[in-house]
């Protein structure tokens, strides 16, 4: 069920629950059921609303019995053979927290702030919590709200999904953070969505033998011997050397060389975040210059593309995939991001620029063209990911590139992407639509696993 209905709390004696009256005869209700609201049940009067407005209502006694919040969000209600779950109640789980209520996660408050606002929109109650605002004796966790331009901590049971929005992998590989996601998955049965970093060699790994994904898969290997650049290079002549863990287009170099005068060449950012451009006359005297204080073992190997260009400058496109509320994937975003000068990557932080497509192309027809390529390689590529990585990935942020031949090429897929190009003003408006599919899957996910127990809450 997918309609959202008002909800109040109210003056009523005893646990008594009002159901919106259309909602009569859909599900036979008897006297005492049990109500629910992410993972606390209360039995209560079962009745339908007598107001002709359609709203449920909760007694101010079952509302504290369930720690339902004060709430001017619409919500939806899920029916089952003995129970009534309204919600769904989103736990986002993130680190960072610092001492003072009006910034609780720092710069990264805004986005919150900006995420939680959607709670009207999308017909859930969401809050963001790390692992020390949990008492597991309790069963609750006191969470940071965003209501009324402002930020609040109310106390909630534990919710009906948990949204993974921690910040880096360091934190991920914590002990804290990997036994809070055990407990809720093993001990509660919540589903645990957007879990992890993607591993660049794992990403490749999974997908190279999927005949759907192969077309867009550069030649990529890991860093074993030189000979494997050696090899690429007198394929491609250009490569590009990558950190496995890599983010941001840190630690990237690429490698060319030239046959004519029989030189090796060496891009990359310096510890100085200077671009550099160094020569070589042999690759072992470059290698060994370039990454003697590294650890080769952490780096991958890729074929380099000749990219489409705009002003000699290389250009690659971020593309945004979505669950949606029916559990589908959708390209919520696509931007064309232009290398700065004498950068490497086309990161904006690197000196990079954002256009939309319409800038970038001007020609109705080539916008089109462009548009549907990347929406149809990114829609395959998320599906294939879906289907061959771990655990419930509900968005990629993609780096596509398209070459000189109208190929289009995965570069890298992020499990938690920035959004830099949402700075770009003609973008804002995907930006909101990437944040509310985040939690429209969230009512998808609780609707498939309320189904899959019958209503029944571990």
């Amino acid at each position: 069920m997918k309609k959202i209905y008002p909800c109040e709390i109210t003056d009523m004696l005893g646990d008594v629950f009002y159901y919106p009256s259309e909602l009569e005869g859909v599900v036979n209700f008897t006297d005492k059921e049990a109500v629910c609201f992410g993972h606390r049940a209360h039995q209560a009067d079962i009745r339908s609303n007598p107001s002709i407005r359609q709203t449920f209502a909760l007694s101010q006694s079952l509302a504290k019995a369930l720690y339902f919040p004060e709430t001017e969000t619409s919500l939806h209600v899920f029916l089952y053979q003995n129970s009534i779950h309204i919600g769904p109640l989103v736990g986002i789980f993130s680190a960072g927290f610092g001492p003072f209520l009006t910034k609780p996660l720092g710069e990264r408050s805004s986005f919150f702030s900006k995420l939680l606002s959607l709670n009207k929109t999308t017909g859930c109650i969401p809050f963001i919590f790390g692992e020390n605002h949990i008492n597991w004796e309790q069963e609750t966790i006191r969470g940071y709200v965003y209501q009324d331009n402002q930020w609040d901590i109310c106390e909630f049971p534990f919710p009906n999904v948990i949204y993974d929005r921690l910040p880096n992998r360091k934190t991920e590989n914590k002990t804290g953070p990997k036994e809070v996601k055990r407990k809720f998955q093993t001990d509660y049965s919540i589903p645990w969505y957007n879990p992890g970093f993607f591993n660049k060699w794992d990403v490749y790994e999974r997908l190279i033998d999927d005949e759907r994904a192969t077309p867009y898969l550069p030649v990529t290997y890991p860093f074993q011997s030189f000979s494997i650049v050696e090899t690429l290079l007198s394929e491609h002549r250009q490569v590009y050397i990558k950190p496995i863990h890599g983010s941001l287009g840190l630690g990237i170099h690429q490698v060319l060389y030239d046959k004519h005068g029989d030189m090796y060449y060496c891009r990359y950012r310096d510890h100085e975040n200077e671009n550099r451009l160094k020569r070589f006359s042999t690759l072992e005297s470059m290698l060994k210059h370039v990454f003697k204080n590294k650890r080769i073992d952490h780096l991958i190997v890729q074929q380099g593309i000749s990219l489409i260009r705009n002003n000699r400058r290389p250009i690659d496109f971020r593309v945004h995939t979505n669950k949606d509320l029916d559990g589908d994937w959708q390209v919520t975003a696509i931007a064309a991001k232009i290398a700065g000068e004498g950068s490497l990557t086309t990161h904006v932080k690197n000196g990079g620029t954002i256009m939309t497509l319409d800038e970038l192309f001007g020609d109705d027809d080539t916008v089109f063209e462009v548009h549907q390529q990347l929406s149809k390689a990114a829609l395959i590529l998320s599906e294939a990911i879906e289907e061959h990585l771990d655990g419930i990935v509900a968005e990629i942020g993609f780096d596509l590139g398209l070459d000189k031949q109208g190929q289009v090429w995965m570069f890298e897929a992020n499990s938690k992407p920035g959004r830099s190009i949402f700075s770009h003003p003609k973008l804002r408006e995907f930006e909101l639509l990437t944040r509310k599919l985040a939690l429209d899957y969230a009512v998808y996910l609780t609707e498939q696993s309320l189904a899959s127990t019958g209503g029944l809450q571990k």
